[in-house]
């Protein structure tokens, strides 16, 4: 089995989401010790925001091709590569600005290709990375899962479901921990919380592909 281990939090070890990543990795192998773990670091190795030299392999242009389009082009076929490989994805992603970091977007926008994680049909759009479990540690300073105008402000839970749904990953779980920043009582509350859906999450009876499981 292999896991993808992502974090994307520009804070370092003050980062909560690496440490609900780290801890959800931790658990894992815990209960699946055979389990090969690779680290992307979204904050030290951040893809190029997406731009049309990265964008115009996949437009059908093979030829003539820049060094700066082979560049970028090789920078995308190594990171859907990595995704499709694993069985398993652990994402950091705390709320920056009402949504997710944009290394953590750049690093989406790589992953968006045509005839290899999605494709359009007839019908719409086909996810093609069926069968993967992704479990997302989400961070938040505030509070906004516990009324409609704090849901309404939120674009990072929301997104990360949208877009890895459109990529056809059915299994996709939250760990959250939010109000972090509200002082030192509601940031220990908050990551007992999330240390106790670790368990629940990662643990193999949680396991379930053709489940959305959302942590209210």
């Amino acid at each position: 089995m292999q896991l993808l281990h992502v974090d994307s939090a520009i804070t370092g070890e003050q980062s909560v989401s690496r440490q609900l990543t780290a801890r959800i990795v931790r658990a894992w192998l815990d209960h699946y010790p055979g389990t090969r773990v690779e680290h992307l670091d979204l904050a030290a190795d951040a893809p190029a925001h997406f731009t049309m030299d990265a964008m115009a392999p996949r437009t059908g242009q093979t030829e003539g091709l820049s060094e700066v389009q082979l560049r970028e082009n090789a920078v995308s076929e190594r990171l859907v590569r990595q995704f499709l490989a694993a069985d398993v994805v652990v994402i950091g992603a705390p709320l920056y600005n009402f949504t997710v970091p944009t290394q953590l977007k750049a690093w989406i926008d790589r992953l968006a290709q045509p005839g290899r994680t999605f494709r359009y049909t007839a019908s719409g759009a086909e996810g093609l990375a069926r069968g993967k479990t992704v479990i997302i540690a989400s961070s938040r300073g505030g509070v906004y899962s516990t009324s409609e105008a704090g849901r309404a402000m939120e674009h990072q839970e929301s997104y990360l479901q949208t877009v890895l749904g459109f990529f056809g990953v059915t299994d996709v779980r939250f760990v959250r921990a939010e109000g972090t920043a509200l002082g030192p009582a509601a940031r220990d509350e908050a990551l007992t919380a999330a240390a106790r859906e670790i368990t629940a999450q990662v643990s193999p009876g949680a396991a379930n592909p053709e489940r959305i499981a959302q942590v209210a």
